[in-house]
């Protein structure tokens, strides 16, 4: 109890395991097999029990410093040696080097008879030496049939069974034991899956004249695990399973946002491209331009250094690479940088798993910041609906848990519903272009339109996508009363608007030429009315002028004339006195 009391929950104790070093089938079995316990492996022939085995002491030698020994019964020393050699193990080396001890027992049937009490003392004392003179850590036993061939009663069989599963766990070592599938159950004998305490089943099937190879972990004591079927590959690096069933949605996101190559696309979508770690989805007919959008895509992630893996399903790589010259792309610069990597194959060339496998395989190995698949349907059409789209949700798990960006194609046939073609897959995606053709006037044109982005501000609107030997651009279309019109339609109302406007502008003109006239007219109406203006009150002026002088003239001769009378009137008033003067005398 703590502190406060209540209850703690003991931390559970978890079971010791032995890492294989075999991608995958550590994660599907949660760290490994049992260690210090068997593990029975089988399978029907050619499956790859042998080689899972082998590979299994091989990693542990090379990675975990763990030596091992294996007891074949089927194979010789020189041809197991030689066996997986073709997967890169030098066994020869490890053997020199006291890695790996392999022992062949040779047992033929005819020479051992049961009597008495039938032990494998012999055995034990042979695979003990052998374990310690190495120090051996790893035990490979191949395979039981051969060792129990001669066992006819089922009860010795089961007794000598336990015993030798006891004896290895006794012996403290991790030891895989092959065997063959029965007709109704998982071994031949039907005993050993239940002594075991780990059993792995390897399936090979052929489906549709595709085969494929699978594994399940059938059983797993003491320890959780994943239960599905596994795709796994034989390659040149050895086994590769696939635990593409187990992952969850905890991917991580990012808000980069990377250009597509096509300015006017990348408007389309605010501007700035894609989000770093999405899954696009571009969908259109044949022939609407699928292949070179995706070129670009990944001719842009090469310009930023980035490595681009482009899986191809119906083009070779030099069919896509000439093809991209006829619109002025190179790509042989980012291969030659190795930025990109192309992987083609026919769809018919392995099943559904297996193209997944192999996807993941190369995704993997080449760790690209791009992935490109053209076209998606080529894969879908090798399984159900149910099929594809989980391979579909597989694949993108993976990615988005890489922040892989991925650009996938999907051919959509004509006339068909576009919710009933894409309905599959288009849920899983974040962002969805849509090309389409316009057919009209004997021509046919390109349209190109987004129909969702995810988390992002993006036009609705339709554009037509142009294809030409100077590259690809994405221009608007004419939409009017009578639809959108494209190409040469398209041209033609540009034409017919270009002269609308050209005819405007000759109107303005014109009419700009007579309102100019008609003010120099009235210019010059105005500047007559000023002149005459001008000399009628210059004329006032004189006149005025004239009137002035005559006044001041005629004041003057009146003062003038004043004066005179003035004089005239002193010189009769001065008669007057002296008239006067003299009659008083």
């Amino acid at each position: 109890m703590n502190k406060n009391g209540a209850k703690t929950i003991p931390s559970p104790i978890l079971l010791p395991k032995c890492r294989t070093g075999i991608q995958g089938l550590d994660e599907i079995t949660g760290g490994g097999l049992p260690q210090g316990r068997p593990t029975l492996v089988c399978g029907g022939a050619g499956c790859g029990k042998t080689l899972l085995a082998t590979e299994f002491l091989v990693r542990g030698a090379v990675m975990f410093d763990e030596p091992g020994v294996l007891m074949a019964f089927e194979e010789t020393e020189k041809e197991l040696k030689a066996n997986v050699a073709s997967l890169g193990f030098n066994l020869d080396g490890l053997v020199r080097r006291k890695k790996i001890v392999v022992d062949y027992v040779h047992i033929e049937r005819s020479e051992v008879q049961e009597t008495g009490e039938y032990d494998l003392e012999g055995l034990f004392v042979r695979l003990g030496h052998a374990i310690d003179s190495i120090g051996a850590k790893r035990v490979v036993l191949d395979t039981l049939e051969v060792l129990f061939a001669s066992l006819p009663n089922e009860a010795v069989l089961r007794a000598e069974l336990r015993r030798l599963f006891r004896w290895l766990k006794d012996k403290g070592v991790t030891a895989v034991i092959t065997a063959e599938r029965g007709r109704e159950q998982l071994t031949r004998h039907g005993l050993e899956e239940y002594v075991s305490d780990c059993v792995i089943l390897l399936d090979h099937r052929v489906n549709d004249q595709i085969a494929t190879r699978h594994l399940r972990v059938v059983k797993y004591r003491g320890a959780l695990h994943g239960t599905n079927e596994f795709p796994f590959l034989i390659g040149e690096e050895g086994l590769s399973v696939l635990p593409i069933t187990s992952l969850a949605l905890n991917h991580k996101v990012s808000n980069e946002r990377i250009a597509t190559g096509i300015p006017r696309l990348d408007a389309m979508l605010g501007g700035r491209g894609f989000f770093r770690g999405s899954s696009i989805l571009l969908t259109g007919t044949a022939g609407t331009g699928k292949t070179i959008i995706s070129s670009n895509f990944a001719h842009a992630a090469g310009q930023r250094g980035e490595r681009v893996l482009f899986f191809s399903f119906e083009e070779s790589p030099n069919q896509i690479i000439r093809n991209m010259h006829s619109i002025g792309l190179r790509l042989e610069p980012m291969v030659k940088r190795g930025l990109l990597r192309f992987h083609s194959a026919r769809p018919s060339l392995y099943g559904l798993e297996m193209h997944l496998a192999t996807m993941f395989k190369e995704i993997a190995a080449f760790k690209p910041h791009v992935v490109i698949v053209d076209p998606l349907t080529s894969l879908m059409e090798l399984g159900t609906i149910s099929e594809g789209k989980g391979m579909v949700t597989r694949l993108i798990d993976y990615l988005k848990a890489e922040q892989v960006t991925t650009l996938f194609t999907s051919l959509t046939q004509g006339g068909h519903a576009l919710q009933q073609s894409e309905s599959g897959m288009s849920s899983l995606m974040d962002a969805w272009l849509l090309l389409q053709d316009f057919e009209g006037n004997g021509e046919r044109n390109r349209v190109l339109y987004v129909l969702k982005a995810r988390g992002m501000a993006h036009s609705n609107q339709i554009r037509e996508f142009l294809i030409s030997n100077h590259g690809i651009d994405v221009v608007d279309a004419y939409i009017g009363a009578s639809g959108v019109l494209t190409g040469s339609a398209r041209v033609a109302q540009g034409d017919l608007e270009k002269a609308a406007v050209l005819a405007s502008q000759q109107e303005a003109a014109q009419l700009k030429r007579e309102v100019e006239r008609k003010r120099k007219a009235l210019e010059r109406q105005i500047s007559d009315l000023r002149a005459d203006y001008e000399s009628e009150a210059s004329e006032l002026r004189r006149i005025a002028e004239q009137v002035g002088t005559r006044t001041l003239l005629l004041g003057t001769e009146r003062a003038a004339s004043g004066r005179l009378r003035q004089a005239d009137a002193k010189v009769g008033t001065s008669t007057r006195g002296k008239s006067r003067n003299g009659r008083k005398n």
